[in-house]
């Protein structure tokens, strides 16, 4: 779990401090009927499809409503332990035992016993029963190309055949994949010539993923196209690209694979500082990214909890991240983030595609939070 809380504590700025710092700017009366406002972000219900809440606590839950969020809570395969998947999946069950309307999960599968002859059928018949137990979702991990070899030496890739199977039933099934497949691409460069500050501190903390270390690894570019040949052998298989689909570093590119996979679509977890960056110095261009591809953008954040952090600490980290984003969504005010080095401008979405992107297409790429008693304001709105 630690390696989550770092992106975390990186949010933790307190949201006076983002109100005070905001310029706000009176609305027209069409304004108001085109656009939200800082003011607005209560009231707006709201998901985070890609957290980790891996504790009996209710705490990220309690304010997770008190902001009008929903949550998919993702289970993953860190260390290559099936013992740990399936605790994850615990305490999955217990979130959504205890908060039914607000949280759904998603599961994974772990590479623990690869080369044993019952690795798959083992791991479908897992997969099989986290669905009976309510999970709407597989989550794949970057040790699948990054950190896990066979016993052999022979470091496996996600379009390895062996994983075929897999993949078949979970489009046969309609199941959609959470794809966590390489890393920024910052991630192969010094941590000097990174461009944000999350990546440099990240890498910094785990110099085991920094590739620039481990130039015997697979190059990013070996990562993005292992990724999209899945897509192309699977061409019916939901996809939603985590982290923006590892190529956060241009919203170009990322338009690329959009166009060309129509049943993929991405998370914006844990790469909000890209999205800066690229706006410091391309704004309308990532601002008519995000409105072309209104209905491929689901909102996440990566962030987590273990039960270990006070709820205090956790209330911080949570608002912070939650209203800095959605202040950068909603208004064109000059912002500061210490994701990044420079001020940015707000891009200022019109009110249906912030709907999309922090509701409706966790309906549509999921299939969550349909319901009527899940579609509405947590507060009763």
């Amino acid at each position: 779990m630690n390696q989550f809380k770092s992106h975390s504590l990186l949010f933790v700025f307190g949201i006076t401090l983002l109100m005070s710092a905001c310029t706000s700017r009176p609305s027209s009366t069409t304004d108001a009927d085109s656009f939200y406002t800082v003011a607005d972000y209560r009231t707006v219900p709201k998901t985070d499809v890609h957290v980790h809440v891996f504790t009996e606590s209710n705490d990220f839950v309690d304010i997770a409503r008190d902001n009008n969020f929903r949550l998919v809570n993702v289970a993953l395969d860190p260390r290559n332990k099936a013992s740990i998947v399936r605790k994850q999946m615990d305490y999955c069950e217990i979130q959504k035992k205890n908060n039914p309307s607000v949280i759904e999960t998603i599961t994974s599968f772990s590479m623990e016993g690869w080369d044993e002859p019952g690795w798959l059928q083992n791991n479908l018949a897992w997969l099989d029963s986290c669905f009976n137990r309510g999970a709407i979702g597989v989550k794949i991990w970057k040790n699948i190309g990054m950190s896990f070899r066979d016993k052999n030496g022979k470091l496996i890739m996600i379009d390895d055949p062996g994983f075929d199977p897999i993949f078949r039933m979970l489009t046969e099934k309609k199941i959609p994949v959470l794809g966590h497949l390489g890393e920024p691409k910052n991630c192969w460069l010094p941590i000097e010539e990174m461009t944000t500050n999350n990546d440099r501190s990240y890498f910094t903390e785990h110099p085991q993923y920094h590739m620039y270390q481990h130039p015997d690894f697979p190059t990013y570019e070996e990562q993005i196209a292992a990724r999209d040949k899945v897509l192309e052998k699977n061409p019916n298989l939901t996809f939603v690209g985590a982290h923006m689909g590892s190529l956060e570093w241009s919203v170009d590119e990322l338009a690329k694979r959009l166009d060309k996979f129509p049943n993929m679509s991405i998370d914006l977890a844990a790469r909000m500082g890209q999205v800066f960056y690229q706006t410091i110095h391309e704004r309308e261009k990532v601002r008519e990214f995000f409105i072309k591809y209104q209905d491929r953008i689901l909102y996440a954040t990566d962030l987590s909890a273990d039960g270990e952090e006070s709820k205090e600490a956790l209330k911080q980290s949570l608002e912070g991240a939650w209203m800095r984003d959605w202040q950068y969504f909603v208004t064109d005010d000059t912002l500061t983030s210490p994701l990044v080095n420079e001020s940015y401008q707000g891009i200022k979405l019109p009110r249906e595609v912030v709907d999309k992107i922090y509701f409706k297409n966790a309906q549509r790429w999921l299939g969550v939070f349909k319901d009527e008693a899940s579609t509405a304001s947590l507060h009763g709105k």
